[in-house]
Parts: C-alpha cells; structure tokens; sequence
C-alpha cells in the first residue's frame, strides 16, 4: 500500500512539475468554457437587413419602425428596385430583405390584405429559417394590433409554454454540453499521454519491473488527475451558473457525483489510449481527432440524435459523453433526481469498469 500511495505522489509531483501540463489543465477549459457558452448560439440578434418599400405609405412605415425597434434587426439600407435584392445579398452583409407591395396601406384598407415578401440567404439555412420566424412574429404582432377592437366569432388561442427554459436562451442548451465536451477532452488527452511519456522518456522499465500491479499502475495513474478534473468541473459549474446564468435546479451533491463518474470514465477512456499508443504525439492525436468528432457529432450537443440515421443513433450508444449531457440536462435545467437518471448512470459505471478492464489486461499484455 505504501508503495502505491508513494506511486500517486510521484504522479502529483510530476504534473506539477510540468507547467505545460498544468496549462492544459486549467487554463484551457475556462478559455474554452468562455469561448464556447459566448460564441456557440442559435439565437439571432443585430441581423443586416433591408427594405424594399414600393408604397412608402405611413402603415409600411410603422412597420420598419416596428422590425428596427427589434433587438433581433438592424436596418442597413433601403433599395430602390427588385434588380437590387440580388446585388445586395452578393456582398455578404445583407441576410433579408423585406419587400413592401405597391399601395400597400391602400389594398389593406380596401382589400383588408396586404403582402409583404421575406427574401432570405439560405446560404444558412437555419439563420435564414429563424430570420423568417422572427419577422412573421413581428408582423403578426401588428396585425393583432390592427384588429384588437374586431370580434371574431370563433378563435383559437394557443398559449404556449416553454418548460424548463422560458426565455429560449441558447446557452441553456450549449454550456451541459460544452461542460461535457471539456472533461471528456482535457480528462482523457491528459491521460492519454501518461503511459506513453513514460515509454518516451524510459522510465516504462521502471514500472515493468516494479511490484505493482497493472491495475494499481492504472489507478494511480489516472487518481491524480481525478482530483484535478473536479476542480476544473467546479470551476466550469461555477461559470455556467455566475458568467451564463445557468440554472441548478436539482442537487448539487447528485451533479458532483455524476460529474465524478464521467471524469473517471473518461480518464480510463484516456488510459487506454494511453496503453495502445507509442508515443506522447500519438497518444494525444488519437485523443483529439479520435474523441473530439464523435463527442460532438454524436452526442447529442448540436444535432438531435433522433434525427441522425438509425446506424449512427446505435453508435452513438456508446458515446459517454451522451449520456452524461442527458444526465448534465436532468439535474441542471429539469430539476430530476436519480430516480429519473439511473439507467443513464448505470450505463456510466458499466462503461467505466469495462474501460478499466480492458486497460488494464492492455497493459498486462504489456508486461508479457
């Protein structure tokens, strides 16, 4: 025992020994959690747009005013002619361009209709989806106005209800998966080059001919950095709830262990990278390239899983990352417990113990 607790000193002392090492650690997940909670969002805001307005009538006028008075629109010019529309958007700036009917406010009063045309640059086909959603909301807000003193026999008021997230905000959605993203790369790079750089630098003897057993090698390699990812994954709870407003609205003591769980799986996942891989280069390549793409791609972070074809829907089954952000989404924004989340933690425990074995019989190998 005392032979394994002097290994795990040896382990802190040569992280911290390593300045590059300690930079990794720390200082890239709170420039990462920053960048990602501030950049990644499905929310528009300040859009570029422009008017054609062939009536030029003060109900068109009203109107503009109403989409410029928008946090959502910024007005950047107004066209003469349809001949305009496409010069406007082949300079990149302009992504809509409302286009006012003649006599507008006259066939409004005469015909009570009137039309008004969103030209959006699907180049982006989600921008320019909720630009057109937006605008419509907008202009369905004025049409109530109009006709707030006429009754209608019949009506059918939908009242909707956003659960969980009123406000629509899209770092609600972001930062559990980006919380998930970081502890699954920095975790599982940081230990991916441990093995390895002791081949590296030939210390690999060492341990070969040490009375410790593979699995006490694992384990001590891989305890250091468990107590260094939970301080990197309160430092990021500690952001997404000051910096991003992002609720905890179950129990803070269930997202610390769940959290724990996933640190340790992905550190085993990083082990055994660390096992199979020759060299540091190596080993954090494979970490990167290979963990990175499908973390996001396939866990559920920016595209719906239910969407994806059946075969990636199977492999993204054993992604961890998916069900920690399934788990991160339960406890932080819905508020649920354990009864709730337990087959995606079991699901958790299975993965890391299946990552341990295997790494450690990797490395038995090794020894023979």
């Amino acid at each position: 025992m005392k032979r394994f607790i002097g290994f795990i000193k040896k382990e802190f002392y040569h992280i911290f020994r390593d300045k590059r090492s300690l930079f990794i650690l720390f200082g890239m997940p709170i420039a990462q959690i920053l960048l990602f909670g501030f950049a990644i969002t499905n929310e528009i805001n300040n859009v570029d747009i422009a008017i054609l307005d062939h009536s030029k009538d003060p109900t068109t006028k009203e109107i503009i005013n109403k989409i410029s008075a928008s946090k959502h629109f910024s007005i950047q010019a107004f066209i003469e002619s349809e001949a305009d529309i496409e010069k406007a958007f082949k300079q990149g700036k302009i992504k809509a361009v409302l286009n006012f009917e003649k006599d507008f406010a006259q066939r409004l009063g005469k015909e009570n209709s009137a039309r008004v045309q969103i030209i959006t640059d699907a180049t982006d086909p989600n921008t320019a989806n909720t630009i057109s959603n937006y605008t419509n909301a907008i202009l369905k807000n004025y049409q109530l106005e109009l006709n707030k003193d006429i009754e209608v026999a019949y009506q059918i008021i939908p009242e909707v209800r956003m659960v969980y997230n009123p406000e629509l905000k899209s770092v609600f959605m972001f930062v559990p998966g980006v919380m998930t993203i970081i502890l699954m790369l920095v975790s599982a790079m940081m230990t991916s080059i441990s093995i390895a750089r002791e081949k590296e630098l030939g210390t690999m003897e060492i341990l070969l001919v040490s009375p410790l057993k593979p699995i006490q090698v694992i384990i001590g390699k891989v305890v250091p950095y468990i107590f260094l990812s939970i301080i990197n994954a309160a430092v990021i709870v500690i952001l997404s709830i000051f910096v991003f407003r992002v609720p905890v609205n179950g129990s803070l003591i269930l997202l610390g262990l769940e959290s724990i769980l996933f640190i340790i799986a992905s550190l085993s996942l990083g082990i055994l990278i660390s096992t199979a891989a020759k060299t540091q280069q190596t080993a954090m390549m494979i970490s990167l390239m290979g963990l990175m793409l499908p973390t996001i791609l396939l866990s559920g972070f920016i595209f719906p899983i239910s969407s994806m074809p059946l075969p990636l829907q199977l492999i993204s089954n054993i992604i961890p990352a998916k069900w920690f952000i399934v788990i991160l989404k339960g406890i932080m924004l819905k508020g649920v417990g354990i009864a709730f989340l337990w087959k995606e933690t079991l699901v958790l425990v299975a993965m890391t113990l299946f990552l341990i074995g295997l790494s450690a019989k990797k490395y038995k190998i090794r020894l023979e």
